[in-house]
């Protein structure tokens, strides 16, 4: 736990740099194969101190957790289930393939949004031999989701609501999939065409 905290103490020290909008894309391309700290700290910061280009510095993390999407994706299709074995616990791992059976490719789109731990998903994929484009657009919408939805809470409320999506974004990305997941069931309820009435004395 201790060289966690360490290596987030480094990432968080390049919102200080000239350099911080690149070590945020390259941050955000290997946490989606590798890496086990997340971009939103870095991009929080990077964002409070330039409120004008918050919703760039998202563009920016998304851009380069695609990529990185590309990476892990490619790594599963060519390793196969032996690299999931290698880097993985089996637990996870069949988690991740009970998710895929369920959910299809919308277990993609969870993991992108939420605490969910995107990389097994983004290996995941190309292991399991999901469709490549199927898997990028539920990346993008995922990731994408995440990162611009943070950037438009730092340009809407700017600093004095960073310490609080910096503590708590994690249980409001999974609130907002609850709900989300219950609109829908909603309106799949609501809009289910009832069963035709059958005519007196029919069969």
């Amino acid at each position: 736990m201790e060289l966690i905290s360490d290596l987030k103490h480094w990432v968080l020290a390049w919102g200080d740099s000239p350099w911080g909008s690149l070590a945020l894309f390259v941050l955000a391309f290997w946490e989606s194969s590798f890496f086990p700290i997340p971009p939103d700290g870095l991009m929080i910061a990077l964002a409070a101190g330039n409120l004008s280009f918050a919703l760039g510095f998202s563009g920016i993390a998304t851009a380069g957790s695609l990529l990185g999407a590309m990476l892990g994706y490619w790594i599963g299709l060519r390793g196969g289930r032996p690299v999931l074995n290698r880097f993985f616990s089996a637990k996870r791992i069949h988690y991740v393939e009970q998710q895929y059976q369920k959910r299809d490719i919308w277990a993609v789109t969870i993991a992108a949004f939420t605490p969910i731990p995107y990389k097994v998903f983004a290996i995941g994929a190309g292991a399991f031999r999901l469709n490549f484009r199927r898997f990028m657009l539920a990346s993008l919408i995922g990731r994408g989701g995440r990162f611009f939805l943070v950037g438009i809470l730092i340009t809407v409320f700017g600093t004095q609501i960073e310490t609080i999506v910096d503590d708590y974004f994690d249980v409001l990305a999974i609130a907002f999939v609850v709900m989300l997941v219950m609109g829908v069931l909603v309106i799949r309820f609501v809009t289910r065409s009832p069963a035709s009435p059958q005519a007196p004395g029919s069969k």
